[in-house]
Protein backbone atom coordinates (compact mmCIF):
# COMPACT_ATOMS: atom_id res chain seq x y z
CA UNK A 1 0.00 0.00 0.00
CA UNK A 2 1.12 3.55 -0.68
CA UNK A 3 1.54 6.10 2.10
CA UNK A 4 -1.76 7.71 1.09
CA UNK A 5 -3.59 4.36 1.15
CA UNK A 6 -2.15 3.58 4.59
CA UNK A 7 -3.21 6.97 5.92
CA UNK A 8 -6.75 6.66 4.54
CA UNK A 9 -7.04 3.08 5.77
CA UNK A 10 -6.48 4.28 9.33
CA UNK A 11 -9.75 6.21 9.02
CA UNK A 12 -11.72 3.49 7.24
CA UNK A 13 -10.72 0.30 9.05
CA UNK A 14 -12.54 -1.26 11.99
CA UNK A 15 -15.83 0.49 11.14
CA UNK A 16 -14.39 3.84 12.25
CA UNK A 17 -16.22 5.82 9.58
CA UNK A 18 -19.88 5.89 10.62
CA UNK A 19 -19.80 2.16 11.34
CA UNK A 20 -19.19 1.29 7.69
CA UNK A 21 -17.31 -1.96 7.15
CA UNK A 22 -14.67 -1.10 4.55
CA UNK A 23 -12.39 -3.77 3.17
CA UNK A 24 -9.10 -3.01 1.45
CA UNK A 25 -7.52 -4.51 -1.66
CA UNK A 26 -10.69 -6.51 -2.40
CA UNK A 27 -10.86 -8.69 -5.53
CA UNK A 28 -13.97 -7.96 -7.58
CA UNK A 29 -14.18 -9.73 -10.92
CA UNK A 30 -10.91 -9.13 -12.76
CA UNK A 31 -10.17 -6.05 -10.65
CA UNK A 32 -8.97 -5.22 -7.16
CA UNK A 33 -10.77 -2.36 -5.44
CA UNK A 34 -8.58 -0.24 -3.16
CA UNK A 35 -11.37 0.12 -0.57
CA UNK A 36 -14.94 -1.14 -0.70
CA UNK A 37 -17.96 -0.92 1.59
CA UNK A 38 -20.37 -3.56 0.31
CA UNK A 39 -23.19 -2.40 2.58
CA UNK A 40 -23.56 0.88 0.69
CA UNK A 41 -21.98 -0.33 -2.57
CA UNK A 42 -19.21 2.25 -2.44
CA UNK A 43 -15.71 1.85 -3.83
CA UNK A 44 -12.90 4.29 -3.06
CA UNK A 45 -9.96 4.35 -5.43
CA UNK A 46 -6.71 6.22 -4.86
CA UNK A 47 -4.81 7.18 -7.97
CA UNK A 48 -1.09 7.76 -8.04
CA UNK A 49 1.01 9.42 -10.72
CA UNK A 50 0.55 6.48 -13.11
CA UNK A 51 -3.10 7.44 -13.56
CA UNK A 52 -2.34 10.63 -15.47
CA UNK A 53 -1.52 8.81 -18.71
CA UNK A 54 -4.28 8.58 -21.31
CA UNK A 55 -4.12 4.78 -21.51
CA UNK A 56 -4.46 4.45 -17.75
CA UNK A 57 -7.37 6.90 -17.70
CA UNK A 58 -9.22 4.80 -20.32
CA UNK A 59 -8.54 1.66 -18.27
CA UNK A 60 -9.95 3.37 -15.15
CA UNK A 61 -13.08 4.39 -17.07
CA UNK A 62 -13.70 0.79 -18.19
CA UNK A 63 -13.10 -0.41 -14.66
CA UNK A 64 -15.50 2.17 -13.19
CA UNK A 65 -18.16 1.18 -15.72
CA UNK A 66 -17.77 -2.47 -14.72
CA UNK A 67 -18.21 -1.58 -11.05
CA UNK A 68 -21.21 0.63 -11.88
CA UNK A 69 -22.82 -2.20 -13.86
CA UNK A 70 -22.84 -4.15 -10.60
CA UNK A 71 -24.45 -1.28 -8.70
CA UNK A 72 -21.31 0.21 -7.12
CA UNK A 73 -20.47 3.88 -7.00
CA UNK A 74 -16.79 4.73 -7.43
CA UNK A 75 -15.08 7.69 -5.78
CA UNK A 76 -11.61 8.56 -7.05
CA UNK A 77 -9.04 10.62 -5.23
CA UNK A 78 -5.41 11.24 -5.94
CA UNK A 79 -2.74 10.30 -3.44
CA UNK A 80 -2.02 14.02 -3.27
CA UNK A 81 -5.65 14.71 -2.24
CA UNK A 82 -5.29 12.33 0.69
CA UNK A 83 -1.91 13.66 1.78
CA UNK A 84 -2.95 17.33 1.64
CA UNK A 85 -6.66 17.18 2.49
CA UNK A 86 -7.40 13.98 4.39
CA UNK A 87 -10.30 15.51 6.29
CA UNK A 88 -11.98 16.61 3.05
CA UNK A 89 -11.51 13.17 1.48
CA UNK A 90 -12.97 11.41 4.51
CA UNK A 91 -15.93 13.81 4.57
CA UNK A 92 -16.58 13.18 0.86
CA UNK A 93 -16.56 9.42 1.47
CA UNK A 94 -18.94 9.81 4.40
CA UNK A 95 -21.37 11.92 2.36
CA UNK A 96 -21.29 9.44 -0.54
CA UNK A 97 -21.91 6.53 1.82
CA UNK A 98 -25.03 8.03 3.37
CA UNK A 99 -28.09 6.31 1.99
CA UNK A 100 -30.18 8.48 -0.23
CA UNK A 101 -33.62 8.21 1.28
CA UNK A 102 -36.52 8.87 -1.06
CA UNK A 103 -38.76 11.73 -0.09
CA UNK A 104 -41.60 10.54 2.06
CA UNK A 105 -44.87 12.21 1.30
CA UNK A 106 -47.47 11.83 4.00
CA UNK A 107 -50.80 10.81 2.59
CA UNK A 108 -53.95 12.11 4.26
CA UNK A 109 -55.86 9.74 6.48
CA UNK A 110 -59.23 8.47 5.46
CA UNK A 111 -61.65 11.35 5.86
CA UNK A 112 -59.23 14.00 4.60
CA UNK A 113 -56.69 13.65 7.36
CA UNK A 114 -58.34 16.24 9.60
CA UNK A 115 -58.10 15.39 13.29
CA UNK A 116 -61.62 16.73 13.84
CA UNK A 117 -64.15 15.29 11.41
CA UNK A 118 -66.66 18.07 12.03
CA UNK A 119 -64.17 20.88 11.37
CA UNK A 120 -64.66 22.81 8.19
CA UNK A 121 -61.96 24.62 6.27
CA UNK A 122 -64.18 27.68 6.14
CA UNK A 123 -65.44 27.66 9.69
CA UNK A 124 -65.26 31.03 11.39
CA UNK A 125 -62.86 29.87 14.09
CA UNK A 126 -60.26 28.75 11.55
CA UNK A 127 -60.66 31.39 8.84
CA UNK A 128 -62.78 34.26 10.19
CA UNK A 129 -62.62 36.26 6.98
CA UNK A 130 -63.65 33.30 4.81
CA UNK A 131 -67.35 33.54 5.79
CA UNK A 132 -69.44 36.22 4.16
CA UNK A 133 -70.34 38.97 6.60
CA UNK A 134 -73.99 39.85 6.86
CA UNK A 135 -75.18 43.04 8.44
CA UNK A 136 -77.96 42.91 10.95
CA UNK A 137 -80.89 45.26 10.37
CA UNK A 138 -82.37 47.10 13.32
Amino acid sequence: MTRAETLLWRHLKADRLAGLAFRRQTPMGNYIADFVAHSCKLIVELDGESHVFEERIRHDEWRDQWFASRGYRVLRFTNDDVMKNLEGVVLSILEAAEPVAPLSLTLPRKGGGNPSTDASLTSDDIYPSASPQTEEKP
